[in-house]
């Protein structure tokens, strides 16, 4: 079952998970490419968030899990105390597993917490920021409206 997720869904949801997440004072965001670009983008324009940065993982191929979560990228922060990583979903939650423990064994000093649109119940890992729970597959509109 797939369920789509339009731009006017999407504008709501950021707006309350920007009213959400304002109160952790995040520095620096993560985002997760390539789905959490979108996201990671609306909320740094919602929060005044200049550094935003991105990692790279790949778990899926189209909608075919890997055995395995391939790492691409840098992060470096200056002077941060507080960061915000970013995905479009916490679906197996092993990339956002993945991520969070990489980056707090990197950056001892720095306090994380993620944030997604959806969550699913069955996820080995629960955002600290989340909005609506899934039950489908997601197609989300800048992954089916510009094709």
């Amino acid at each position: 079952m797939k369920q789509y997720y339009s731009y006017e869904n999407f504008r709501s949801d950021t707006n309350k998970l920007i009213q959400e997440i304002k109160n952790f004072e995040a520095e620096a965001i993560v985002t997760i490419a390539r789905g959490g670009y979108t996201l990671s983008h609306a909320i740094a324009e919602g929060l005044d968030i200049r550094d935003v940065q991105s990692i790279r993982t790949e778990l899926y191929d189209g909608e075919c899990k890997r055995q395995e979560i391939s790492l691409f990228g840098v992060c470096n922060f200056h002077n941060i105390k507080k960061v915000l990583v970013v995905d479009d979903i916490a679906d197996s939650g092993k990339t956002l597993e993945f991520i969070m423990e990489y980056l707090q064994k990197e950056f001892r000093d720095i306090e994380f917490k993620s944030t997604t649109l959806f969550y699913k119940r069955t996820s080995v890992y629960e955002p600290d920021f989340w909005i609506n729970e899934a039950n489908a597959w997601i197609e989300f509109f800048w992954e089916k409206d510009f094709i």
